[in-house]
This record gives structure tokens, C-alpha cells and sequence, in this order.
């Protein structure tokens, strides 16, 4: 769910701006309006009831679900109701090996990106074997080197959603899927007038983390250090599947790491 809404400009006086707000409302349709709240430092008090008021009348029309009303149907950010986000952080990301899965369920429009986001609160971020990437969800971690990890936001569809629990072996105990909360951020800079929008939303994502039939022996291999992000230079040594020495299964695989010295 949203817990918080952050607008910063120059103005907010342009159907440009009107449209980007509009856009990025909406996902948060589920929302009563006086849960929101809006933070926005280079306005004054009279500008802010101005702009609260133009969204109440301009960007969101009667029976709309973010205030019982209806959206209107020009935002493309909007989120069906039958649609899940997926915070994606390792291999499915754009640049990497299996990000072929989340373009092809892009094509046929059973996903879509919403943007660059990051978890947020620190949540530990480790590699396994074969540089294969794992959030893992151990609340009882006291290290101060875990952070809060960048990634990719996607919002997928039933079937899109299935395609992802296959890969990520979820009925084969490989992960396991968690909601966490994390942040997007969207805005468009100097554009009419000099309008600079830039809006940062808090939302309740689905996240693939290491099963917790490994995770704390996976976290303890690691050294008990996480990682930021999964980045190119991180993933360095990782090996596809169809790579990987045949005759073991991926659990397998894990055993011998968590296992091993380092």
C-alpha cells in the first residue's frame, strides 16, 4: 500500500504536469485521499491547497477508487486490480540473463515496467552459487551491513505472475515469495516552463527471497555482509543454468555451497 506521496517543482501549472501527476496518482487507486500525504517543500501554502484542489477536481473524477471514484481512464500508470507487482533485483533485471522472460511477457502484455525502485528498509542481499542472487528474509539479521536494495518494479498479470513463480522454482522450495514494501520514483525534468516533477511512492511489492529451508546457512556463508545491488561487476562468474553441472538439482547445488569454505 502507499504510505507516502513526494512531489518537488518548479510549477505546477502545465497540462504536462497535470498529466504526470494524474499518472502517477492512480496506482495508488486503493488509497483513501486522506491517507496520503504530500510533501512538497518549494510550494507555498496557498499553491499547495491549489494543487490539492485541482487533483480533486481535475485529476480524479466521481466514483473514482482512490477517493470512491472512478480513475480516469487516461492513465496509462494505472494498475488493474487482477495485476501483482514484482520487485525484481537479480537476473530478471534489464541487462541480465533472464530478463528475456519479463520482455517476452512484456510483448504479449502480461507485464509492464513501472520503474527503478529500491526495498525500504534493508533487506540482506547475498549471492549464492554460481553468483545466482537471493534476498533472504530473516528478520532476526543484526548485521549493520545490511541496506536497502536497489532493483526494478513490474506490474504482471496472472500468467505472468505464474511464468515468474516457475522460474523462481516457488512449488520446488528454490524461493519463496514475500510482499515487502518498496520505493519507486518517477518524474520528468525541465519540460514546460521549466517544470520539474519528481514523485517518489511507497508500495506493497511482491519479492522472490532464498527459502527458508537455506537462507540462514546461505546468510552465514556470505560472511553475514549483504550487497546493495546486483550489479554487472557482482555478477560476474555467473553461470546459466544450462550451464551448470548436470545431475545436480538446484538445491543440490546450494548444499554444496553453503557447505563449502568459500
Amino acid at each position: 500500500m502507499i504510505k507516502t506521496l513526494i512531489i518537488t517543482h518548479r510549477t505546477l501549472t502545465t497540462p504536462k504536469s497535470h498529466n504526470l501527476i494524474s499518472q502517477l496518482l492512480f496506482p495508488a487507486n486503493q488509497i483513501p485521499w486522506s491517507e496520503l500525504s504530500l510533501q512538497i517543500p518549494t510550494l507555498s501554502p496557498n499553491q499547495r491547497l491549489d494543487l490539492v484542489q485541482y487533483t480533486k477536481t481535475h485529476l480524479i473524477r466521481p466514483t473514482s477508487p482512490l477517493m470512491g471514484r472512478e480513475a480516469p481512464s487516461m492513465a496509462p500508470m494505472a494498475i488493474p486490480t487482477d495485476r501483482t507487482l514484482i520487485f525484481t533485483y537479480g537476473t530478471l533485471k534489464r541487462g541480465f540473463s533472464n530478463h528475456k522472460l519479463l520482455q517476452s511477457l512484456m510483448q504479449s502484455n502480461h507485464a509492464s515496467f513501472v520503474g527503478p525502485a529500491a526495498t525500504s528498509s534493508p533487506v540482506p542481499l547475498v549471492c549464492g552459487p554460481y553468483r545466482v542472487p537471493f534476498l533472504l528474509n530473516l528478520s532476526s539479521c543484526s548485521s549493520d551491513e545490511i541496506y536497502p536494495v536497489s532493483g526494478e518494479l513490474y506490474s504482471v498479470s496472472p500468467l505472468g505472475l505464474a511464468r515468474l513463480d516457475e522460474l523462481e522454482g516457488v512449488s520446488k522450495g528454490h524461493y519463496e515469495r514475500f510482499p515487502l514494501k518498496v520505493r519507486v520514483t518517477k518524474g520528468e525534468g525541465n519540460g514546460e516552463d521549466g517544470m520539474e516533477v519528481e514523485v517518489e511512492v511507497e508500495v506493497e511489492a511482491q519479492g522472490y527471497f532464498g527459502h527458508r529451508s537455506y537462507a540462514m546457512e546461505m546468510w552465514k556463508r556470505n560472511g553475514e555482509k549483504g550487497l546493495k545491488e546486483y550489479t554487472k561487476e557482482v555478477a560476474t562468474g555467473y553461470v546459466r543454468r544450462m550451464d551448470r553441472p548436470q545431475g545436480l538439482t538446484f538445491l543440490d547445488h546450494i548444499r554444496i555451497f553453503v557447505q563449502s569454505n568459500g
